[in-house]
């Protein structure tokens, strides 16, 4: 229960409004009119009452200390540990880290979006690393509202994939160390990524029902070791049908470079889990060079895997489960113009329902 108390002594603000927040402790403000505390007294017994009461004090600590707390507390993989202190610290914290998070207003987020040296497409993650942070405050009541709604992010262009071709992944193939040759077919003909096709392991191979079976990802940890995560959603895991050409290729590769069981079935020279930055270095870049794909990541093999999916006639349901999708809504927004048009299909459904009402 607030109450409101006139205090003589006060003479710029004699009006007193006293209460216990919700960890017990005494609080107070003053006002000059008895209306102003009347009615701030009402505000905060609703706000206490309903839970929604905000200690004035909680948001004067600093964007950057909050962010530090929150980033210590998140489940984050290595490699997303580091990229979001990267994120904070090269260009959220000198603009926004000394502020304190109850003065952060929507106009300077604005302006902060507006002013990032950063492609549309870069500009995004940092953003959501930022709101994050900012709806965490919210919950845990250091704000009491979200100055991070309707930012508006600069407008992405509209890209379209164009897939590689059959004979650039058989250039590419080609190009590789022969330690390597069958991980570009596994990433062209399972579609999977990166991290996921360095994750298998002999066991996930079912070579006599041809399927493969993706439940794992290694990831770079901190100095430079590799490190077996989880895959990136409940999607992620899944049992993918696979070719001859796979199978093929991935017996030929274990034929030639033993391993059984949980053992990794792509390592490097010295039996190692491979490592994202030292093969994409190492080994991919000279080898996409050579192949004259300057362009061209691992994860073009992916596309392409998707690309002949859709050119077999898979519907986007089913070409998300392939690649492990979280939702066909995702699956549409990145290979819809590689979907047959249907103009034809269109007109031929108009003419049959007309035929039919005749």
């Amino acid at each position: 229960m607030a109450t409101v108390e006139r205090d003589p002594s006060r003479r710029k603000t004699p009006y007193v409004v006293r209460w216990r927040d919700e960890a017990g402790r005494q609080r107070k403000r003053g006002f000059t009119r008895k209306l102003d505390a009347d009615r701030y007294r009402a505000e905060v017994e609703h706000k206490l009452h309903t839970g929604q009461y905000v200690d004035p004090k909680a948001g004067k600590v600093t964007f950057e200390a909050y962010a530090e707390q929150w980033r210590a507390m998140q489940p984050h993989r290595p490699n997303t540990a580091a990229r979001t202190r990267s994120q904070l610290t090269r260009h959220a914290y000198p603009v926004l880290g000394s502020r304190p998070l109850a003065q952060i207003r929507a106009s300077e987020l604005q302006a902060f979006v507006t002013g990032l040296k950063l492609s549309p497409s870069s500009v995004r993650p940092v953003w959501a690393t930022v709101r994050a942070i900012l709806s965490a405050a919210v919950r845990d009541r250091l704000i009491p509202y979200d100055p991070a709604d309707r930012i508006k992010l600069p407008e992405l262009p509209r890209q379209q994939i164009t897939p590689l071709s059959v004979e650039q992944v058989d250039a590419l193939a080609a190009a590789m160390p022969a330690r390597y040759r069958a991980l570009v077919v596994v990433g062209a003909g399972v579609g999977l990524r990166q991290g996921e096709a360095f994750g298998l392991q002999v066991a996930d191979v079912d070579f006599l029902r041809r399927a493969v079976t993706v439940e794992r990802q290694v990831q770079p940890g901190t100095g430079g070791v590799v490190e077996e995560c989880p895959l990136k959603n409940r999607s992620s895991y899944r049992v993918v049908p696979v070719g001859r050409v796979v199978v093929d290729a991935l017996a030929g590769h274990l034929a030639e470079y033993k391993a059984t069981g949980t053992q990794w079935i792509f390592r490097d020279g010295d039996g190692r889990p491979l490592s994202r930055t030292r093969f994409n270095k190492e080994v991919w870049a000279p080898a996409r060079d050579a192949a004259r794909l300057p362009e061209v990541t691992f994860h073009d093999l992916r596309h392409f895997y998707a690309s002949v999916l859709i050119g077999a006639g898979h519907n986007p349901k089913a070409v998300a489960e392939r690649l492990g999708h979280a939702d066909p809504a995702m699956t549409l927004r990145v290979y819809a113009h590689l979907w047959p048009d249907d103009d034809d299909k269109t007109r031929q459904a108009i003419d049959d329902a007309f035929r039919r009402s005749a």
